[in-house]
């Protein structure tokens, strides 16, 4: 019989990669919000993989209390992920994948692009996600990792953003509101670029992001966290000393 998995968070998300891991032929053993990470049973199952299931905003509180054998494991979904997030609590060397399929109640898992992951069980969430006809690629270092996350940031930040002003879905924004979502992205790669302490070429990104846009141009710009995401952005930029003027009128349009 094949390891088992555990997964921290069985939502929407964290169902998909269940089921996965599930039809691969690895036992899942799920942790729900009920369920305390430092009060685990001691002969819970070893794992070949531990999945950080958790929303954006749980992350930092479940990286913090993760039991130290799961962390050399550890495998993380979120958006809005960047090395020092992972970094700050101590994890090294996690895989991580940015999630390019949306699942949503009631519909099944959408695939928008396939989906890149990186790290030691790369391979293991590779196969899981292949069960389930979602593509993957692997990336070749940390570098191609890092721009793969920047990627995913610029996608959800600038459709969300821009959503605020002119609503709609990506496909309208990039064929009637493209100097709008130009401005907003170049301000978002600003924040990523200083956030991350590394710059990636800039053109090659917004690229990538159209082409994400092709995947699935009638996508909806704007979210419920999109307000949260905008203003989080603008807290980021404030800190490092970046204008954001496209941002901030939004911001104030907005209110």
């Amino acid at each position: 019989m094949n390891e088992a998995v555990t997964i921290i968070g069985v939502g929407e998300v964290g169902g998909v990669f269940a089921r996965g891991f599930l039809r691969s032929g690895h036992p899942v053993y799920p942790v729900t919000r009920s369920m305390d990470l430092a009060k685990l049973p001691t002969d819970w199952p070893h794992s070949a993989a531990v999945v950080v299931a958790v929303g954006e905003k749980d992350l930092a509180a479940t990286l913090k209390g993760l039991p130290a054998s799961w962390r050399d494991r550890t495998v993380l979904v979120q958006n809005e992920l960047l090395p020092q997030d992972w970094q700050s609590h101590g994890l090294q060397n996690p895989t991580v994948i940015s999630v390019w399929f949306e699942k949503k109640q009631p519909n099944d898992f959408k695939v928008i692009i396939p989906s890149p992951v990186y790290g030691p069980c790369a391979g293991l969430v590779a196969d899981a996600l292949a069960a389930l006809n979602i593509p993957t690629k692997i990336c070749a270092d940390e570098d191609d990792l890092l721009a793969e996350l920047i990627l995913k940031n610029l996608y959800i930040l600038t459709t969300n953003v821009c959503g605020l002003k002119v609503g709609g879905n990506v496909g309208e924004l990039w064929s009637l509101h493209q100097d709008l979502a130009r401005g907003v992205a170049n301000e978002v790669l600003d924040i990523q670029f200083r956030l991350a302490g590394k710059e990636c070429p800039r053109e090659p990104l917004i690229a990538a992001m159209q082409k994400a846009f092709d995947g699935d141009p009638q996508h909806k710009c704007m979210g419920r966290s999109a307000p949260a995401r905008l203003e989080r952005a603008l807290a980021q930029a404030e800190q490092l000393g970046i204008a954001a003027e496209t941002l901030q009128h939004i911001s104030l349009a907005s209110k």
